[in-house]
């Protein structure tokens, strides 16, 4: 069995690891999601997508709205319904998933969104990098070098080390204030964009196609279906009690404040600056689009929103870990992550041709590994909505034979094969400068839909076959859930 954690005493920094929390200890409100969510999507990486949209897809602005709120609501939607699990189960993903997979397999999906992970943790800390390289040029003319990058990306992860290792509340406090900082900054450079902008210009552009508009959603919702996994993680605290409605509704709105109108001003910028999309670094540009006083603020929120992006992320990395079996802290588990992030984030800094390239073919490969754990996950938590015991606590925590979630073996072979054939279906269809697919060239390759389509094919092959039976071991301790007498609908 698991060796938990000591539980989070309520002080600054957290100690209760991957364990499932007690009711006494459940005193979250819903709204304290819409923060997190906001924090998650302070990036200015949203920027260049937005401005890839009008190059490289051909989007006039209105396709570019459309896209992205299409995305926000498609990819935050998920997180938000498969958040609902974690106030139902009260621990984190990773360790709700060992109910879907069984305790042994578990272990091969997490392993695969644990080395996801660590891509989207190195993208973060190298736009955060240049943004802070950005920010010393303008301010003090320092160019870029080999000693500099390596200082600057070093101090990154070490501050969003730092961050994450605190844990929940302090997450909570800083995603608070950043929401606030970012907010301003934001209207401020879209008053500017609004005043100095060529209008006439930017609705002036022709439609782009279809096609175009759909694989546009995929790659925009990239990001957010990678928060999929990790969405019960900050659910965890809350109450049964809990309306799921509006666990969905605050994550979509948290998300949309932010990610629309980001992706917007990014495709506004690329009608003034077509080379955006194409630029050396993700970050660079807002110091020739925007005035220094403008843009050196912008960038050190930005910046702070980028940290705390790469700290949610750790948070949930350390309990990826904690449940393949890394007997550490999840503190301690953290630090793995931090050094994977500054290896990696050297190499696309010092070696990678294009910093671009390597991220829209990363955000593709990203979409499709994570979709194959939604699919199965959500046809799990959709069967569980009506039962007395949605998961329990002791099966979770336990790794042994004895385990409610021991299955045949430690494994839930209808989830597996589920996984597995959903991954190597996605794969098939996908197309990216590493690769391409058998089945790339059919419509759901050409329009960029390998990730939805992993997500149908896993979901349906779980649904077809016979649902798994739980072991019923004489003992399965304090059940995760308590409301067995009035069963919710599936998002409730």
């Amino acid at each position: 069995m698991d060796n938990p954690s000591n539980a989070d005493t309520g002080g600054a920094i957290e100690t209760r690891g991957i364990e499932p929390v007690p009711d006494h200890e459940r005193g979250g409100r819903v709204r304290e999601l819409f923060p997190t969510w906001v924090a998650a999507n302070i990036s200015v990486l949203l920027l260049t997508m937005g401005a890839a949209l009008v190059v490289f897809n051909q989007l006039n602005f209105w396709q570019v709205l459309i896209v992205a709120a299409c995305a926000a609501l498609v990819s935050f939607g998920l997180v938000g319904v498969l958040s609902v699990s974690g106030k139902w189960g009260g621990a984190p993903g990773a360790t709700l998933s060992r109910a879907t997979f069984g305790v042994r397999g578990n272990l091969f999906p997490g392993a695969v969104l644990w080395i996801a992970r660590f891509g989207w943790e190195t993208i973060n800390a190298v736009t955060g990098a240049y943004a802070v390289l950005t920010v010393l040029d303008l301010l003090f003319g320092v160019k870029a070098n080999t000693a500099l990058i390596v200082v600057t990306l070093f101090a990154f992860v070490a501050c969003t080390f730092l961050v994450s290792g605190m844990g929940r509340k302090a997450l909570n406090v800083c995603n608070t204030w950043s929401t606030y900082l970012f907010g301003v900054f934001s209207v401020l450079v879209l008053g500017y964009l609004v005043a100095t902008m060529h209008w006439s210009e930017v609705f002036a552009k022709p439609a782009g196609t279809t096609a175009m508009m759909i694989a546009g959603i995929g790659t925009i919702a990239a990001g957010g279906i990678s928060w999929v996994p990790t969405g019960p993680d900050f659910a965890r605290y809350l109450p049964h009690s809990a309306s799921g409605r509006k666990i969905v509704g605050v994550t979509v709105s948290g998300a949309g404040l932010v990610m629309v109108p980001m992706v917007l001003m990014g495709a506004v910028m690329a009608v003034a600056s077509p080379g955006l999309a194409q630029a050396a670094d993700p970050v660079s540009f807002l110091g020739d689009l925007l005035p220094t006083w403008l843009a050196v603020p912008y960038l050190l929120t930005a910046i702070v929103g980028m940290l705390l992006i790469n700290s949610l992320s750790m948070y949930s990395a350390g309990f990826t870990a904690q449940t393949m079996g890394v007997k550490l802290p999840r503190a301690t588990a953290v630090s793995i992550n931090a050094v994977i992030s500054l290896v990696g984030g050297l190499l696309l800094m010092l070696v990678a041709k294009s910093f671009l390239g390597s991220f829209i073919t990363f955000l593709i490969l990203l979409a499709v590994s994570f979709s194959a754990w939604i699919g199965v996950y959500a046809v799990d938590m959709f069967r569980r909505r009506s039962r007395a015991v949605r998961y329990d606590a002791a099966g979770l925590m336990d790794t042994s034979r004895n385990s409610r979630y021991w299955y045949t073996g430690g494994f839930c072979w209808q989830a597996m094969v589920s996984w597995v054939l959903a991954l190597l279906l996605g794969l098939a269809f996908t197309k990216c400068d590493w690769f391409a697919g058998p089945l790339s060239d059919t419509p759901v390759g050409r329009y960029g839909l390998a990730w939805a389509a992993t997500i149908v094919i896993s979901a349906a092959i779980m649904a077809a076959l016979p649902t798994p039976r739980e072991n019923t071991p004489a003992t399965t301790g304090q059940p995760a859930d308590r409301q067995a007498e009035q069963p919710e609908p599936a998002t409730a």
